[in-house]
């Protein structure tokens, strides 16, 4: 089951001082086309484990454009540090991220979705970088 999440607006990163959104995220490191530097990158968000096994895609939504996906390696489960019957999530990634987008505006949404699409909707994303 491959699933959607959502950058937020105010996504920021120390490799990006001053930016937010879309532009922070790509200065996180390791976005598509770019060699896989070993580094893993975890995308954390809440909700219940979601039934995804390594390889599946977790695609990107940000500033109202799918963006891309990458594979799945694992998932992190952590209850210990929330409030009670929140549980938080990590889909964890390493590289081999490909951008595309499907004809459609997707607005922000918390947590994840599963994809809703079939893979023949999508197409190349060559200016995935762009707002």
């Amino acid at each position: 089951m491959d699933l959607v999440v959502t950058v937020p607006q105010h996504f920021t990163h120390p490799a990006a001082p001053g930016k937010h959104g879309l532009a922070a995220w790509i200065a996180e490191g390791d976005a598509a086309g770019e060699p896989w530097s070993g580094q893993q990158w975890h995308f954390t968000t809440y909700g219940p484990l979601p039934q995804i096994v390594s390889g599946e895609r977790i695609y990107i939504v940000c500033e109202g454009k799918l963006r891309g996906y990458a594979p799945l390696l694992y998932c992190l489960y952590d209850r210990n540090r929330l409030k009670k019957g929140q549980t938080r999530l990590s889909f964890v990634r390493g590289g081999n991220a490909v951008a595309v987008t499907i004809n459609q505006k997707i607005v922000g949404f918390r947590g994840y979705r599963k994809r809703w699409w079939d893979y023949k909707d999508e197409i190349p994303f060559p200016d995935w970088k762009e707002p």
